[in-house]
């Protein structure tokens, strides 16, 4: 660790921002501070532990930005934090959003479930968030088979499916009451607040109206729908003020992890509990901020949110506009001490899995820097192509560490050349990854995966070559079944890997994860179906030529119909023909 003394007595006494950068200037953690002088001093004076003795070992230089606050600060932080993803910050598992149970306040409501309701219009009624998706699509599959609201995105011409098997009133060609639409949602409305029983005796005056009628199938179905609300749709009611609508955070902490629950309380029902595990610092408030802060960006903001006494109240009020509080005592404190509960069970249960995953992680790691005599591997990025009408293609990158995927750093690539195989498309790829992270003096891999045998390797080996990189580089060969069967190093020789082995599932892992990255995106695009999405891929056509060509024809079925003439009305010829072929071998579709 290099001496920092003299640099620290200049550091000032004010609140702010701290970046921790590594030998090659890469910024591996950032932080904030009341007192920078303070803070800072406290890495490299005294015993640290953990993750943040790792921490220490890797920094080699650090900067500060002086801020007039601490809300400033904290702002500062996470918009640092957003830029430069610093691997010692916390690593958070997905960026997943809970759904919620949307009624639009429309002339004609519809039910729906929706995600992403952190920035969606306020004018709609939102019930939630369902921990639980599959509990918010029975609900909604419920209601909107018991009520005939509206269930069409944009109403017909005429009467559809929905009108006909009665779970629709006809909105697209008659004119409803208003009396009616209210009667219903206000029912919809009661439900979802917790308060069943309405809708329970409807179901059940239903059911007996359809033995009646000998329509056991109906009633079977209504039976279905009763157990549903039993099991699945009741919440866990606790004994709380109905106005009780709140989030609560729970945690405990053992060794590097962080065990964070979530409880979701609305109208004093609990609707569920999130639950996530972190490797975090020695400081778990700066964590627990930054978590929450993360969440919110996610997920949908309640009036209130309870939290450890640990975290600073007022600076996380000010930034995320709720009010923040922890309970003292009675129910609310009860409340919180089993979220303790439940995350100190949730981390004892991760712990013991964990132990035993990360062991078999750690022997496999070494035996590959073994096999390909190295001092360690650490971070792989692996790469595979997917064409689009055997023509067209794109490539998709995947990035892991330590055998765990890497989401936030996978990429996707249009390949702008006039690809005409697998080998020129990969060139292209490798050397736009490798070529930008020269320019930009990003992190590099220590181990490239390329899907494929010999060939794949050899071209790796020729774009690494050209840009002056010497990174260790693997093949993985498929057999006639398409499975992963050898695996080779870069001279082509054949690494002894037992089938069996922890090292060899690892690999066959990443293998499937490229794989399954680049056909999902070779599937997206092909899925949007648009005339947009055929002019992105197709070299040669910029922003201007497929604005002419959008104005012009303004349908892929129009498109389609087009001469070759008429395209190099507005293309060059070449470039037409390749938008003409592409166009009309769309049954010719062939994936890797």
């Amino acid at each position: 660790m290099k001496d920092f003394r003299k640099k620290l007595q200049l550091v000032p006494e004010l609140p702010g921002s701290y970046q921790m950068k590594d030998v090659n200037g890469h910024i591996i953690y950032v932080g904030k501070a009341k007192n920078l002088r303070r803070r800072l001093r406290s890495y490299f004076t005294g015993t640290v532990t953990g993750k943040t003795a790792m921490l220490v070992e890797d920094i080699d230089d650090f900067e500060y930005i002086v801020t007039s606050s601490e809300l400033e600060s904290l702002i500062l932080e996470i918009t640092l934090i957003k830029k430069y993803d610093p691997k010692y910050n916390i690593l958070l598992k997905d960026d997943k959003s809970y759904p919620y149970i949307e009624l639009t306040e429309e002339k004609y409501p519809r039910l729906r479930v929706v995600r992403n309701v952190a920035r969606k219009r306020k004018t709609n009624k939102l019930f939630g968030p369902y921990p639980n998706v599959s509990a918010a699509r029975k609900t909604v599959s419920m209601l909107n088979r018991l009520y005939p609201l509206r269930k069409c995105e944009h109403l017909p011409k005429k009467e559809c499916l929905y009108y006909h098997i009665h779970e629709c009133l006809g909105y697209c060609v008659k004119e409803i009451p208003k009396e009616t639409i209210k009667e219903m949602t206000d029912e919809i409305i009661h439900f979802l607040k917790g308060n069943s029983k309405e809708i329970e005796e409807k179901i059940k005056s239903e059911m007996e109206k359809a033995s009646q009628n000998m329509n056991y199938e109906r009633a079977l179905e209504l039976k279905t729908m009763l157990d549903d609300i039993e099991i699945t749709l009741t919440k866990q009611k606790i004994d709380l003020h109905k106005n009780y609508n709140f989030d609560l955070f729970a945690y405990t902490k053992q060794d590097n992890y962080l065990s964070i629950t979530v409880f979701f309380l609305r109208n004093g029902l609990l609707f569920g509990k999130h639950h996530e595990t972190l490797l975090t610092m020695d400081n778990e408030e700066d964590d627990l901020i930054q978590y929450m802060i993360h969440f919110y960006e996610r997920n949908m903001k309640p009036k209130e949110i309870l939290v450890p006494e640990i975290v600073d109240h007022e600076l996380l009020e000010k930034y995320l506009e709720v009010k923040v509080t922890t309970p003292k005592r009675g129910a609310l404190r009860k409340l919180f001490d089993l979220g303790v509960e439940n995350a100190t069970l949730e981390l004892k249960a991760e712990l013991e899995k964990l132990e035993s995953d990360q062991s078999a992680k750690e022997k496999a790691l070494e035996e590959l820097a073994s096999l390909l005599g190295v001092h360690s591997v650490s971070r792989m990025e692996s790469f595979d192509n997917s064409h689009l009408f055997g023509t067209f293609y794109v490539g998709a990158m995947v990035v892991f560490q330590n055998f765990e995927p890497l989401k936030k750093e996978y990429r996707k690539f249009k390949i702008t050349s006039e690809a005409k195989d697998d080998l020129s498309a990969m060139k292209e790829v490798l050397y736009r990854r490798y070529y930008r992270a020269l320019m930009e003096n990003s992190v590099l891999p220590d181990l490239l995966v390329m899907d494929g045998g010999e060939t794949q390797v050899a071209v790796a080996k020729e774009i690494l070559s050209s840009l002056g990189l010497t990174i260790p580089i693997i093949g993985l060969k498929k057999d006639k079944k398409h499975r992963t069967s050898i695996v080779i190093d870069q001279d082509f020789h054949i690494l002894e890997i037992p089938k069996d082995s922890h090292l060899f599932l690892y690999l066959s892992k990443i293998q499937e994860e490229v794989h399954r990255f680049a056909i999902t995106y070779h599937r997206n695009l092909k899925s949007k179906g648009s005339l947009s999405s055929y002019l992105d891929l197709v070299p040669g056509i910029g922003e201007v030529r497929k604005k002419d060509l959008l104005r012009k024809f303004g349908s892929l079925k129009k498109m389609k119909e087009a001469s070759l003439e008429e395209l190099q009305e507005i293309l060059n010829q070449d470039v037409a023909l390749r938008l003409f072929e592409a166009l009309h071998e769309e049954g010719k579709e062939d994936e890797e």
